[in-house]
C-alpha cells in the first residue's frame, strides 16, 4: 500500500545525486546491496575483484566500500531530520561490534558509524510494513523502539526490563575472549520463542537489539512469492550489458527459509535464522509454471532450493512448539536423536515440477546437508538425486 522509489547505486560523492527522485514522505531505507559491499569488492586474498555480478555490465566501483555506512551518512547530511533505516545483509551482520576481515580490525556497530535511526535485521518483510504503518500514523522515528527484528541506539537502558548484555566494544578491543563470549551470547538469543533483548555498549551509546521476529507462516511466505514480479533487471540496464547475477537465479525457485544447521562460517543463522519455514507445493508449482512461459526459458529449472535445499520443516516437533534448544545444535557435533528426517514432500515437489510441460530437467544447486540426508532411512530421494 506504499509507494517506493528505488535509487540504485547513486554516485555517492555528490549529495545532489541522492535528490533525483525527490524527498521521501516517510523515510529513506538503505541497503548496501545483495552482498556485503566489502565481500563484493575484495577476494578472500584481499585483492580487488575485477567484476561486480550485481552491477550493469559487471562494472566495478559503482558503490563504495562499506556502502550502507556511506549512503546513510550522506542522507543525514542532505536531510538531517529525515528518518534513515538501514537493512539488508550488510546491516544485519554488522549490527553489533564485529570483526572486519578486510580491514583486519574490530569495528563498532554499523548503527554507530552510519548515524542511522533504526536497523532492520533479517529478511525484514514484517518489520518494514510495521514501521511504515507507524510512521504514516504520525509516530516519530525516535519512539519506534518496540518492533521485533530491529535494533537502535540508546543513551541508557532505563526503559528496558529484561535483557542480555554483551561484552562492550571496549572490552572486545582489549580481549579476544570477550569477543568470543559476545558472539556466543548473541547466538543463544536468535530464537523467536525464547530470545531476549540483547544490548551492547558501543562508546557512549548502547546498541539495543529487539527480539527476533517470528518466522513467516506458509501462507505469508506464499503471499510474498506469489506477488507479480517482473523477474528481471530494469530495462534501462539492457544497453549497459545487463546484470550478470541474474543468470544464476533467473530460472531458480526458493522453496524455504532458515537453516537449523547453523554452521559457524555461514551468515544464515544471524540473518534468516535457524527456524525453517517453507512455501506450499501449490505456490512452488505456480512459480515453476510461470518460468516455462518466459521468452528465454530452455527447459531447465536450475534450482529448487534455499539456504539448505533439503529442509522443508523445523528439525523436530518440539521446536515447532517451543523453539530452538538454547546452546545446542541440531546436527553438530552429531545429529540429535529427536531429529525428524523426511524427504518425501521435497521429492514430490521435484517430481511434479519435472513433469510440467516444457520442463526438461530440474537441478538442485543450493547446498544439501549430507549429514541430514544420511539420517533418512528411506534412500529414495538420495538415489533419485544421484540419477
Amino acid at each position: 500500500g506504499y509507494k517506493v522509489a528505488l535509487l540504485c547505486q547513486p554516485d555517492w560523492r555528490k549529495l545532489k545525486n541522492f535528490e533525483v527522485l525527490g524527498k521521501p514522505r516517510l523515510a529513506v531505507l538503505i541497503s548496501g546491496g545483495n552482498l556485503d559491499s566489502m565481500l563484493c569488492h575484495y577476494t578472500a586474498a584481499k585483492k580487488p575483484r575485477k567484476k561486480d555480478a550485481y552491477t550493469p555490465g559487471g562494472e566495478m566501483g559503482k558503490r563504495p566500500d562499506h556502502a550502507t555506512v556511506v549512503y546513510s551518512q550522506q542522507i543525514k547530511r542532505l536531510w538531517p531530520e529525515m528518518p534513515v533505516i538501514i537493512g539488508g545483509i550488510e546491516a544485519s551482520l554488522r549490527r553489533f561490534a564485529h570483526f572486519d576481515y578486510w580491514e583486519n580490525k574490530i569495528l563498532p556497530s554499523i548503527l554507530v558509524e552510519s548515524n542511522a535511526d533504526l536497523l532492520i535485521y533479517g529478511m525484514g518483510e514484517k518489520q518494514i510494513v510495521e514501521i511504515a504503518d507507524y510512521l504514516a500514523g504520525g509516530a516519530i522515528i525516535e519512539d519506534i523502539h518496540y518492533v521485533r527484528g530491529t535494533a537502535y541506539l540508546a543513551d541508557d537502558l532505563q526503559a528496558l526490563d529484561e535483557f542480555i548484555e554483551l561484552p562492550s566494544l571496549e572490552d572486545i578491543l582489549k580481549d579476544r575472549e570477550a569477543f568470543a563470549k559476545a558472539y556466543n551470547l548473541q547466538s543463544k538469543e536468535l530464537d523467536p520463542f525464547s530470545g531476549k533483548i540483547v544490548v551492547q555498549k558501543n562508546g557512549k551509546k548502547f546498541v539495543v537489539q529487539n527480539q527476533v521476529p517470528f518466522p513467516l507462516s506458509q501462507e505469508e511466505m506464499d503471499a510474498i512469492y506469489d506477488l507479480d514480479y517482473v523477474r528481471t533487471y530494469h530495462p534501462s540496464y539492457e544497453k549497459l550489458g545487463g546484470v550478470p547475477g541474474i543468470k544464476e537465479v533467473e530460472f531458480s525457485i526458493t522453496h524455504n527459509r532458515g537453516c537449523f544447521g547453523a554452521c559457524n562460517f555461514c551468515s544464515i543463522a544471524f540473518h534468516q535464522g535457524r527456524y525453517v519455514t517453507s512455501r506450499s507445493k501449490k505456490s512452488i508449482l505456480t512459480e515453476a509454471e510461470k518460468l516455462t512461459h518466459m521468452p528465454n526459458f530452455k527447459g531447465y529449472i536450475h534450482d529448487i532450493g534455499g539456504p539448505t535445499a533439503n529442509f522443508r520443516k523445523p528439525s523436530c516437533t518440539f521446536q515447532e512448539e517451543h523453539g530452538l534448544c538454547k546452546g545446542k545444535k541440531c546436527l553438530a557435533p552429531k545429529p540429535c536423536r529427536n531429529l525428524s528426517v523426511d524427504h518425501s514432500e521435497y521429492l514430490d515437489i521435484l517430481r511434479q515440477v519435472r513433469s510440467l510441460p516444457k520442463v526438461k530437467k530440474v537441478f538442485i544447486r543450493s547446498g544439501i546437508r549430507y549429514d541430514y540426508l544420511l539420517e533418512d532411512k528411506d534412500d529414495t530421494f538420495f538415489k533419485e538425486l544421484v540419477e
